[in-house]
């Protein structure tokens, strides 16, 4: 049965009818925010759970231990709820094989990335009705917002709407991310009274989400050899192809926003002001040198590229860094030539 992220919530203390969950899709931290919440409803009215985790790999290397877990009482409490990261169609049958002859007491959460529609174990989940299946697509940047405000407010902390803007974009929608930042700002500005824009920089994690945001920004104005440093680099480590396609599917949007409404008038500078979120002073130069090489017409190709691109990703996971990398080098080399 299928339930919406943002419905878990409202339903909370009706989860302990289930003992099945699957919670699928890049949003690691919406799955732990869901996670909390099957938490509190299963606990309701009764001490706290056993909370045990593990990997399908340790449940198909070890079966027996898998079997034990379900099915042996637990020695703290009188239920126990039990977390399996990194899901995938390998471990179906030994879900449906206890789907039948499940203690009652013991609640299976299952945690999976992008699951096709012709997944067996989403498939599987969606069309029973004892079971519960919750897509966790990433943050929109209005749900960001909320939450930045939130944990804000929660942690007393004080900033501009700039610094906000730039926590947000460098989560790289990811409510997780977002929340670990704060929570680095918030140890530092135990001691300062007042946080500049300055500060936060120095202080967010720019490593990884940094160094996709420069390889998607020297891809879009056609700076090869930049390019070719950072691809060297992102190459040879574990990337998140569909993440990173959908950042630039962002950008190509600010871009077409904004060209749409240049083709009317020649201030670029008051669009580039006006636009929602707003620019990071830093990519302003960076968004105007796109938006020198990018007509229109090819940026909307761009866009549709980048659809049948996560497609082929999905269906080819044995080659799908080679067509990843192959898509961003062409369109670095169009924006060189265009240049």
């Amino acid at each position: 049965m299928i339930i919406k992220s943002y419905e878990v919530q409202k339903n909370k203390s009706n989860l302990s009818k289930y003992n099945f969950f699957l919670l699928y899709g890049e949003n690691l931290g919406l799955k732990k925010d869901i996670r909390k919440f099957i938490k509190t409803g299963i606990e309701q009215g009764s001490n706290n759970a056993e909370i045990l985790f593990l990997y399908e790999d340790e449940i198909l290397d070890d079966e027996e231990n898998y079997y034990n877990l379900i099915y042996t009482g637990s020695l703290f409490s009188n239920k126990k709820i039990i977390t399996i990261y990194e899901a995938t169609d390998k471990i179906i049958k030994k879900i449906s094989d206890i789907y039948d002859k499940y203690p009652e007491n013991v609640f299976l959460i299952i945690f999976s990335e992008i699951l096709e529609k012709r997944s067996k174990l989403r498939n599987f989940f969606e069309a029973n009705k004892k079971a519960i299946c919750i897509p966790c697509y990433l943050d929109s940047e209005k749900d960001l917002e909320v939450i930045a405000q939130l944990e804000l407010k929660k942690n007393n902390i004080m900033l501009s709407q700039e610094a906000i803007n730039l926590l947000i974009e460098k989560s790289n929608s990811d409510r997780n991310n977002l929340r670990n930042e704060i929570g680095k700002i918030h140890s530092y500005s135990l001691n300062k009274k007042k946080l500049e824009l300055t500060d936060i920089i120095s202080l967010i994690n720019f490593s990884g989400d940094y160094k996709s945001d420069i390889f998607i920004n020297e891809c879009l104005c056609g700076n090869i050899t930049q390019y070719k440093k950072i691809i060297s680099e992102l190459y040879v480590n574990t990337v998140n192809q569909i993440l990173l396609l959908r950042i630039l599917s962002n950008k190509i949007q600010r871009l077409i926003k904004i060209k749409a409404k240049e083709n009317k008038s020649n201030n670029v500078d008051n669009f580039i002001n006006a636009i929602k979120p707003t620019v990071f002073w830093k990519e302003k130069p960076l968004l105007k040198k796109q938006l020198s090489i990018w007509s229109l017409n090819n940026l909307k190709k761009i866009i549709d590229e980048i659809n049948n691109i996560e497609l082929l990703c999905k269906k080819n996971p044995q080659i799908s860094k080679v067509i990843f990398f192959s898509f961003f080098s062409k369109i670095c080399k169009k924006a060189n030539n265009f240049s």
